[in-house]
């Protein structure tokens, strides 16, 4: 699995600033306001302006180098690992990123033309949007449980099969869902909460992007197929009628998923189409659902084996690399004790992703980011939701 954005460790606030006025004021409103500004005040907006910029300035510089230092490490720590040779704690940051503290940029009492408005946002798919276009392009109806639980009882099944425990299984739902989720529940959206919107596409119970259904489908595509061929065989009449037509479209699925070569970017493209949208819409079927998210943990699990991590991963470990990316995951998972309380944790991303992460910043060590994550595990298992799924084991 190659490694994906970073998901779910927090989500950016958008702060949008309310205009003084409505758009539709008057023209002769903005001109009086232009009038009550005194030369005065001009002059001190002005003034505090180029403080501002200065200390930005001076601040961004000493961002920049910080964040080129992360990226060159990073470089170093592959080189070294694909050489077989050891990480030490020289291969890391061991300081925090700068934080700005000056001052904050002024007002400006002027009143200034409205800006042509920026594009629109691509609205994000909901849960419709992808059993339609499941529909359209594969005339197919993902197999929706008839109650919860028996969605639970066959993702229990599938994760004991394919070697996970009970506790990776049911702690990695409680920290992705809360512990309450359902196998249609999307990132963003609550029934508590009315108006609430989604915020990505990650769908089930370890939060599916459209990207990873994609991936999934692309690389272990033929063992999920194996594994349904293998249910069908045990049975007969309708059911195994209905079992043969599902199969026969995951085979489409995996045929479209490799229709680009295997990498994420290429998969992602993919996944932001309506066809892509309709390979997604398998999180939610009660054959397929289970597999491909018990597919997405096992590749965590077998690319640290291939690596030479042979102790068991806690479920804290696997989460980070279920949402990091195997290799970044990888990378705090193996990392000795003492380390893991020195190495801050924008070692292990982009600068962009790590403004806009609010828990990364606040438990800003690996040791504490692993803390937070188990703290929260151990707080959403007692949920009803979490109590459910391990009742399934």
């Amino acid at each position: 699995m190659k490694p994906s954005p970073i998901r779910l460790l927090g989500l950016a606030l958008l702060l949008l600033a309310s205009p003084a006025f409505a758009d539709d004021a008057p023209r002769g409103a903005a001109d009086a306001m232009a009038q009550m500004a005194s030369p005065q005040a001009i002059a001190e907006y002005r003034a505090r302006l180029q403080d501002y910029l200065a200390a930005r300035q001076e601040y961004e510089a000493d961002a920049s180098a910080y964040w080129s230092a992360i990226s060159e490490k990073r470089r170093g720590r592959n080189a070294k690992r694909r050489d077989g040779e050891p990480v030490t704690p020289d291969d890391y940051v061991l300081v925090q990123p700068p934080i700005y503290d000056g001052p904050k940029r002024p007002v400006d009492p002027q009143p200034q033309e409205p800006s042509e408005p920026g594009r629109a946002r691509k609205p994000i798919p909901l849960v419709a949007d992808l059993v339609q276009a499941a529909a359209q392009h594969y005339q197919f109806a993902p197999q929706r449980p008839s109650a919860e639980v028996e969605f639970k009882r066959a993702y229990a099944r599938a994760a004991l099969a394919a070697g996970l425990t009970r506790e990776q299984a049911v702690r990695v739902y409680a920290f992705e869902t809360g512990g309450n989720g359902g196998h249609d529940m999307q990132s963003g959206l609550s029934a508590s909460r009315p108006g609430s919107r989604a915020i990505s596409t990650a769908i089930g119970y370890n939060q599916l992007l459209t990207t990873n259904s994609v991936e999934l489908m692309a690389e272990q595509g033929h063992a999920i197929i194996a594994e349904l061929t293998a249910k069908a065989a045990r049975l007969s009449g309708p059911q195994r009628q209905a079992l043969d037509r599902k199969i026969a479209v995951v085979k489409r699925m995996v045929a479209f998923a490799r229709s680009v070569p295997d990498q994420w970017s290429e998969h992602e493209k993919l996944g932001n189409t309506p066809q892509g949208w309709a390979v997604h819409a398998m999180v939610l079927d009660l054959d397929v659902g289970p597999l491909l998210q018990v597919h997405k943990l096992l590749t965590s699990v077998r690319f640290a084996r291939q690596k030479g991590y042979s102790r068991p991963l806690s479920a804290a470990e696997l989460e980070m690399m279920n949402l990091t990316g195997d290799g970044t995951g990888l990378d705090m998972v193996t990392m000795p004790q003492q380390l893991r309380e020195q190495v801050p944790t924008a070692n292990f991303f982009q600068r962009s992703g790590y403004e806009r992460n609010p828990v990364a910043i606040r438990h800003n060590t690996v040791a504490k980011l692993l803390a937070v994550t188990d703290s929260r595990m151990d707080s959403n298992s007692n949920n009803p939701g979490a109590r459910e799924l391990a009742a399934a084991f």
